[in-house]
């Protein structure tokens, strides 16, 4: 598997833990650190490794939170560090989300996610196979 392939199969754990509503997943995406920022549509950013653990508590845990799909993820790298930009699909409506993920304990692990609005929409292909089912 190529390093990219890594970032966006870490990425794709990432929406997956979402989907499933798997807090332990998601626990494991985040990196060990606690210089971790999450920045949610609508909020202030969200600080520190149990900050945004509990944020991310509180959005698994309401059951009329909505689901996401990712479409479209397209990564970089740069060294130990990379990031994926996607789109994500709530209910037919787009926000645009990047994900900032660096290499640690030989794995990536996520360091930084932000989604917010975007007037953009990802291409045809990409709304029609979703990368999390």
């Amino acid at each position: 598997m190529s390093e990219r392939d890594a970032v966006l199969f870490a990425n794709e754990a990432f929406y997956r833990a979402f989907a499933d509503r798997d807090l332990p997943a998601m626990d494991r995406v985040w990196s060990a650190a606690d210089d971790i920022v999450c920045i949610h549509p609508g909020w202030a950013p969200v600080e520190g490794r149990d900050q945004v653990m509990e944020s991310w508590q509180a959005i698994l845990g309401n059951p009329s939170a909505p689901a996401i799909l990712c479409r479209g993820p397209r990564a970089w790298l740069r060294g130990d560090m990379a990031f994926v930009v996607c789109f994500e699909e709530i209910d037919g409506q787009f926000l645009l989300a990047t994900n900032i993920f660096v290499h640690e304990g030989g794995l990536w692990r996520l360091v930084h996610h932000q989604a917010g609005p975007t007037n953009g929409v990802p291409d045809e292909e990409d709304v029609a196979e979703p990368t999390v089912n």
